[in-house]
């Protein structure tokens, strides 16, 4: 009989760093940077909108950790949350049972959402709610007598998640090829960048209403009888923050109503808050068939994700023997479920929604600032989220080729921007693209300093090239 061996734990917090490069497998990294000496970057701590590594120097997280601390770090009341309802009930799942927290949170969300979405499915992230919603999809139009209807239309560049079907839904390239084959049946049209617009690139009402009618042609292409659902951000996050046109999320409901398509509204990063409403599609007044989000519910404090339906597609699944044949083990988790509704409570009582919208024009404003920079083409965005492109050529809009991004972005940017103090994102799903996405929290003064190092940063860029 062999004993189970004993962990001996390393002391001090210097060595965090090799262990982490001998043992930690991190998401979306090139861990040759590390193999060769680069040090790996240990964030311990977390106070308002700023952090600190293990050595003791202090950033300003210009990203909310992944779009999701909306609160900002170190909120007590949310630990204590969490706490409590640990000692209450720790664990119980929704697989034909409910508990508490599950059920007062999914009434709130079904008060936040629009129009009659009042059904909530919870997941542990937002990749599972895009997964669970082209799941129902498919079902909901088979139990309707349409089982053809099992396409889904999204946009290029777009990034939903990353389990095989919303990877399939996600238009980057890259981000599948490893993969694939992925689920079949993910089709793609053209996304709202209007500073790269392919046509009507001087009316942005016509380019939305062009880019809306390529999902129709799709549509048609495809055959209406086989496409179920179109998935949409609000704010498009890959390609760096492209909002709708006047007009677009208008147009891409008539469309889906016209082909009994169900219109889905990725919310991963644009609900709760950071567009300035608990949901962005009720602040540009467009009712989708299901929301789907993740992130800001808990500010990031716990994992919790959720697809909200209308009570039009939960109908077939309150007949006979019909069910949601779908579910996670961990979806409304009730410490996390406990932790959203602190969260929630906290946002009505600091009015952080109302924060964002009387700010927005600020940050923008300042972020524009620097546009005097030969290498800023364009700043784009809405409520505390925004991009800044990064051209070759202002005049002529010319982009950076492969090796020149690779050496600005990785070779530069991302390394100088965090020895400066702003932990934020540099990359070129697309066109080259700084990304902010702070914590709601923040003012004139957080705005000053996110641009004042930017300018420092930018300004020393234009001589690597």
């Amino acid at each position: 009989m062999t004993s189970t061996p004993q962990y001996v734990d390393e002391p001090g917090q210097d060595a965090l760093a090799d262990r982490a490069r001998d043992h930690l497998w991190m998401h979306f990294t090139r861990h040759s940077t590390y193999e060769q000496g680069g040090h790996v970057p240990v964030i311990v701590r977390g106070e308002g909108a700023y952090i600190w590594d293990d050595q003791g120097k202090r950033y300003f997280d210009g990203l909310a950790g992944l779009f999701t601390v909306q609160a900002g770090h170190g909120r007590t009341e949310l630990a204590e949350a969490a706490a409590k309802q640990m000692s209450e009930l720790a664990f119980f799942p929704l697989w034909s049972y409910a508990h508490p927290t599950a059920i007062e949170l999914a009434e709130r969300l079904s008060f936040y959402a629009p129009g009659d979405l009042n059904r909530v499915f919870f997941t542990t992230g937002g990749g599972e709610a895009v997964e669970s919603a082209w799941k129902l999809a498919k079902q909901y139009f088979k139990l309707t007598g349409k089982p053809m209807k099992h396409k889904v239309i999204s946009r290029s560049v777009a990034y939903h998640g990353t389990p095989q079907g919303a990877l399939s839904i996600t238009g980057i390239p890259d981000a599948k090829k490893f993969f694939e084959p992925l689920v079949p049946g993910a089709h793609k049209v053209p996304n709202t960048n209007f500073y790269r617009a392919p046509e009507h690139g001087d009316d942005i009402e016509a380019f939305g209403r062009w880019a809306a009618d390529r999902i129709a042609e799709a549509i048609e292409f495809e055959g209406p009888d086989t496409v179920a659902a179109v998935f949409i951000e609000p704010v498009q996050n890959s390609g760096g923050c492209f909002p709708p046109p006047p007009g677009y999320l208008e147009r891409v409901r008539e469309i889906c109503d016209e082909y009994d398509v169900l219109l889905v509204a990725d919310e991963t990063i644009c609900a709760f808050g950071r567009i300035g409403e608990i949901f962005a599609m009720s602040r540009f007044g467009v009712t989708p068939d299901i929301i789907t989000c993740a992130k800001g519910m808990t500010s990031g404090y716990a994992p919790l994700g959720a697809m909200i339906a209308s009570d039009r597609l939960f109908e077939p699944f309150k007949q006979g023997t019909n069910y949601f044949a779908h579910g996670y083990t961990f979806g409304g988790h009730p410490v996390s479920a406990a932790v959203a509704l602190a969260n929630l409570d906290l946002f009505e009582r600091e009015g952080l929604t109302q924060h964002v919208r009387d700010n927005e024009g600020h940050f923008r404003a300042t972020l524009e600032k620097l546009l005097d920079l030969p290498i800023v083409g364009d700043v784009r965005g809405a409520g505390y989220f925004y991009g800044i492109e990064l051209v070759k050529d202002k005049t002529t809009k010319e982009t950076f080729n492969e090796a020149e991004s690779e050496r600005l972005l990785r070779g530069f940017l991302s390394k100088a921007l965090f020895d400066a103090g702003l932990y934020c994102r540099a990359d070129d799903r697309g066109d080259p693209v700084i990304q902010l996405a702070p914590p709601l929290t923040i003012d004139q003064s957080h705005f000053d300093e996110i641009e004042g190092t930017l300018r420092s940063v930018l300004t020393e860029a234009q001589n690597v090239l």
